[in-house]
């Protein structure tokens, strides 16, 4: 019911009942538009909304899965975790490694020892057979552990390039924490921006319609005449 519908009830030119039931149409479409408007929103809901480079509108539910700050914090503090792990076990190997050279030392100095003894049996005796094998044997075996060691000192090297990289991680860690930090001095900028005196629950509701307005009409409603006749009656 507009205003000068109103005016007119007031003054008696139009009957109550007869203007509530011409208002019964626009009250059933009313309905309808807010059951349209419930399953836009459930279209929409929070367990059910899909984060989509194609969609503009509505914006994501605040739930703790879309806070940006939150998710971003969840990042720096999982990878932090993750790469503490990951040196720990590069740590593990490394000492694997070193103690493996060692080993392979150890080895190295026996072999070098019957190489030196084979080696002078030999020529002391050419004849037997037994020292001239002994001492190829161990001359194999010595190729091998130098192979084993080379193998070995290039895993260390390796090893120490992959953290090299992951030093990485924690620049990326510091970029993210400076992305946080940015977000979080435009929050508090944009609330001290829109920060007022009064508090929200003392200030008075926004008006439905305004003159100019093309989105909404002056309806006032069944509720609204009733209340206004009611006060009427009390004076």
């Amino acid at each position: 019911m507009t205003q000068e519908e109103l005016d007119a009830l007031m003054s008696g030119d139009i009957d109550l009942d007869e203007a509530y039931e011409e208002s019964e149409p626009v009250a059933e479409s009313v309905q309808e538009e807010e059951i349209t408007e419930e399953e836009s929103l459930h279209e929409h809901d929070a367990d059910k909304y899909r984060v989509s480079a194609m969609s503009s509108w509505p914006p994501p539910p605040p739930t703790d899965d879309n806070k940006m700050v939150h998710q971003l914090d969840d990042v720096t503090k999982e990878s932090e975790q993750k790469a503490s792990e990951i040196f720990d076990l590069i740590e593990g190997i490394s000492d694997d490694l070193s103690a493996g050279e060692k080993e392979v030392k150890s080895m190295k100095a026996v072999i070098d020892s019957n190489l030196k003894l084979f080696n002078t049996l030999s020529e002391k005796f050419p004849h037997v057979e037994a020292f001239k094998t002994q001492l190829d044997k161990n001359e194999e075996v010595l190729q091998s552990l130098e192979s084993i060691m080379d193998k070995l000192q290039n895993g260390g090297d390796t090893i120490m390039n992959i953290m090299d990289i992951m030093q990485y991680q924690d620049i990326h860690r510091q970029k993210i924490e400076r992305v946080i930090n940015v977000m979080r001095a435009l929050s508090t900028y944009m609330n001290h921006l829109f920060s007022g005196k009064i508090d929200d629950s003392k200030r008075v509701s926004s008006a439905v319609h305004i003159h100019g307005d093309t989105s909404t009409e002056d309806v006032v409603t069944s509720d609204d005449i009733e209340a206004l006749l009611a006060s009427f009656g009390q004076k």
